[in-house]
């Protein structure tokens, strides 16, 4: 945890130094609701009423990076899958858009963020020609754990800082996510999925051009209970 805290600590001071740290993560199985009757608008002595039943028309999967300094957005990635494939090619993008600078993502410990093809994406951007292993046998992609001491090398352009398990809240664009759920999605109704896509990439540009704002983060990594 207080590795966490030191790296937003630390983000004004690399972002002078043209260093991005950015939190990232996947808002999963978000439905694209229709609901089966318009929502009664608020009258006076009665509430605004919303139908209860809805239609299905499919999920989409957002990944997010939250940028700790600046507080934007920054190349959302909105598709139907989540897989190691999607997740590498959506950090690429990421650091496509600023290529000679260094990154640094703040994540969980799914596995898709300890996988192969980040650790071959990472050595390939950082110039390393070492020997990577075999994923299950050797070297670095041996294993999970030696994946992760590697992404998470401090020596490297492009490095990772994963939150404990079970600690979500210390991610911030979870608080990002929680505001897009409560301005973007809740109540709403959505004809198709293609419907949900253009209200994602609406309120994205919106909360950058209007909203965006770092958050001020104040806990400093200390237990939240006595021993």
């Amino acid at each position: 945890m207080r590795k966490i805290c030191a790296t937003y600590a630390d983000a004004p001071r690399l972002h002078q130094e043209g260093a991005h740290v950015v939190s990232t993560d996947e808002k999963t199985s978000i439905q694209a609701l229709e609901r089966l009757h318009p929502t009664l608008p608020a009258r006076p002595g009665q509430i605004e009423r919303i139908e209860f039943e809805y239609h299905r028309h499919g999920t989409l999967c957002l990944t997010a990076n939250f940028d700790v300094v600046t507080g934007r957005v920054i190349e959302p990635t909105i598709g139907s899958t989540r897989t190691e494939e999607d997740f590498a090619e959506h950090i690429r993008r990421t650091i496509d858009t600023d290529p000679m600078a260094t990154w640094i993502f703040v994540l969980d410990q799914l596995n898709t963020h300890k996988s192969e093809a980040l650790v071959r994406l990472v050595a390939a951007r950082c110039g390393i020609d070492s020997d990577l292993g075999v994923k299950g046998e050797t070297g670095v992609l041996e294993t999970m754990p030696s994946r992760k001491r590697f992404l998470e090398d401090p020596n490297h352009q492009i490095r990772f800082v994963y939150t404990p398990r079970h600690a979500s809240w210390l991610n911030q664009v979870e608080i990002w996510f929680s505001i897009l759920a409560r301005r973007a999605l809740k109540r709403a109704s959505f004809t198709s999925v293609a419907a949900l896509h253009e209200r994602l990439t609406q309120f994205i540009a919106y909360f950058n051009a209007v909203l965006a704002k770092p958050f001020r983060w104040t806990y400093a990594g200390k237990p939240l209970r006595a021993e």
